[in-house]
């Protein structure tokens, strides 16, 4: 995700976040997936925010790059699963690991004889 995409995908999920009361503390959008700390009120559940930014998400993608009105079946942004960890008392490392994300994939695909 580069350029104008990314552009606009950051600052949907933002005031998506923030429609829910949800703040997105660290976050990094790499060519192929997102990575973000973000804070949820606890009578949201992981499942319902994720879902939510997703769907809308995706929604505002196609209406502003694909010249959709409406809604769309057929078609999907996002792949279906996703991947969460809490975080307690330790959230720099998370931070860390998410502001140098690009950096680490590309040295683990190097490492790995990807390149």
């Amino acid at each position: 995700m580069y350029g104008e995409i990314r552009d606009f995908l950051r600052r949907t999920l933002h005031e998506l976040a923030d429609q829910k009361g949800c703040e997105i503390v660290s976050g990094n959008l790499v060519p192929d997936h997102v990575h973000m700390l973000i804070r949820i009120p606890l009578k949201y559940s992981v499942a319902e925010i994720v879902g939510y930014l997703k769907g809308k998400s995706a929604i505002a993608i196609a209406r502003q790059f694909s010249g959709r009105k409406r809604n769309f079946n057929g078609e999907s942004f996002w792949a279906r699963g996703y991947s969460v960890l809490t975080v307690g008392y330790d959230q720099e490392s998370i931070r860390a690991y998410i502001k140098n994300q690009e950096q680490l994939e590309v040295r683990g695909f190097a490492e790995n004889g990807v390149f």
